[in-house]
């Protein structure tokens, strides 16, 4: 379909997953496509670094099992993914719990049975002086109303109230309580995207009060689960894509590619034509019929897709809409002993410090650490701390109950834009067709995630096709789960 007056049938800017898996659904259909990259690599915001034989992602979002897309994108695949454990590990108190599976009733109910009748309970040390003044200000550093953190600002309990755990345990400790969150996350799982997406709209935080679930289990499981899975520690995210991602995780659990997150996009370039990436290409301007490089001079084209970050798109488009942003800051760590946790998550129940979530990333993908030393993966949501390293590993030494004077920081990446908020109202599905021959994509269009990005390029490549009425179009080519 190429003609002499047009270097391609289509243009895309951007490397990311979003402009590579349309480019693979528009070079599928016959069409002739160029992906131009400013940086001299592939993957947008998926970059893995590789630091003393480390393999260290620079954001590094969770990826669910459940994802359709993980295994219907055409280019990716079947990726080889790491499964965390099941269920979480969860600090709260001075105390870490292991949850066991809670994904079903019957699940939450073999994990009792399958080890002692309590809970792995581990004492940490006590919370050091800096942590309880962090706890005390909140993720963003601003003061909290209310005594030390405790209660009444980070999760509206009245000063001087009970534990969340009720009595001994602190957060969820019985069987009858994992039970009742695993048949409450049974029955999201089976609930159709469509009747979520019909509930009303409220903020997360709102929605969780009203689940049915005793408060110990929606403090102490449920919000530190979605702050991590939403990269939002305030939960202001909209209640119907805390459903959708609760759902996802319900169906299948928590993973990370082998290797690194830079695994997919490198997976999905490595299957396009040769000559259809071309990296360290920087775009100027852009219309519907050319662009214009600082390397190459203009370029021209029958259609355009912007897939680069919202804030980029809109320099080029001028009037698009850029979300507000959630930052994120990711910390690796190599330690002389590693952590006893495993494969699991650990996640802080008590917002008692910089570190949402953490784990030790070498036993969870071995490929990603040279054999035998350790790498502990941690992620701070919001403004981080200016003392960054100390904070963390402060935090870290009560959260994995070990001293950490002795670990050595490898990397720290902080990316102020680095997930789009998603706040109420959220429309899942933003329109990629700007007019005919402009399209946009992105997670900015659809759900702040990798799934949300794939599924967005999906979109744009159907809505080119169509416009361009090429036969055999992709429709309905990476259908969402039911």
């Amino acid at each position: 379909m190429r003609s002499t007056a047009h270097h391609a049938d289509v243009i895309i800017i951007g490397a990311g997953i979003a402009g590579l898996s349309a480019a693979h659904l528009l070079t599928g259909a016959g069409l002739g496509v160029r992906v131009l990259e400013a940086e001299p690599r592939v993957g947008g915001r998926l970059v893995t670094d590789e630091v003393d034989g480390f393999r260290l992602d620079r954001l590094g979002p969770l990826l669910c099992t459940s994802w359709p897309e993980l295994t219907g994108t055409p280019g990716l695949g079947a990726p080889e993914l790491r499964e965390f454990a099941p269920g979480v590990l969860v600090h709260s108190e001075g105390r870490r719990h292991l949850t066991g599976d809670i994904r079903s009733a019957r699940g939450a109910l073999r994990s009792a049975r399958t080890r002692s009748s309590a809970p792995w309970v581990h004492r940490t040390p006590r919370t050091p002086r800096t942590l309880r003044g962090y706890a005390a200000s909140g993720a963003s550093g601003a003061p909290v109303s209310g005594a030390a953190g405790s209660a009444q600002g980070v999760y509206g309990h009245e000063p001087g109230a009970p534990g969340r755990g009720g009595g001994r345990g602190g957060v969820v400790t019985g069987a009858i309580d994992r039970a009742r969150l695993g048949a409450a996350l049974h029955r999201l799982a089976l609930t159709p995207e469509a009747r979520l997406l019909a509930r009303p709209e409220r903020l997360a935080a709102e929605a969780l009060a009203g689940v049915g679930l005793p408060g110990r289990t929606v403090e102490g499981i449920l919000r530190p689960l979605l702050a991590a899975l939403l990269s939002d520690p305030a939960l202001t995210t909209s209640s119907r894509s805390a459903d959708l991602a609760l759902r996802d995780y319900a169906r299948g659990g928590l993973c990370v590619p082998a290797g690194g997150s830079a695994a997919l996009p490198e997976l999905l370039a490595a299957a396009l034509p040769p000559g259809t990436v071309r990296t360290g290409v920087h775009v100027t301007a852009a219309d519907i019929t050319s662009v214009r490089t600082k390397e190459h001079g203009e370029l021209g084209c029958r259609s355009l897709l912007l897939a680069t970050g919202a804030g980029a798109a809109a320099e080029l488009l001028p009037g698009l809409r850029v979300p507000s942003f959630r930052p994120v800051t990711v910390l690796h760590h190599t330690a002389p002993v590693a952590p006893p946790t495993g494969r699991s998550l650990v996640l802080d129940g008590d917002r008692s410090g910089p570190v949402a979530y953490t784990s030790l990333m070498s036993e969870v993908d071995p490929s990603r650490a040279p054999q035998g030393r350790a790498l502990i993966t941690s992620t701070v949501l919001g403004t981080p701390p200016p003392d960054l390293d100390r904070s963390v590993r402060a935090h870290l030494a009560a959260l994995y109950g070990i001293a950490t004077d002795g670990w050595e920081l490898l990397a720290a990446h902080h990316d102020p834009e680095a997930v789009p908020a998603m706040e109420a109202p959220h429309d899942p599905r933003r329109p990629v067709r700007v007019l005919a021959g402009l399209y946009v994509c992105g997670d900015h269009r659809d759900t702040s995630t990798v799934q949300g990005a794939l599924h967005s390029g999906c979109r744009a490549a159907e809505a080119i096709l169509t416009d361009l009425g090429v036969p055999g179009a992709y429709e309905g080519s990476l259908p969402r789960a039911a």
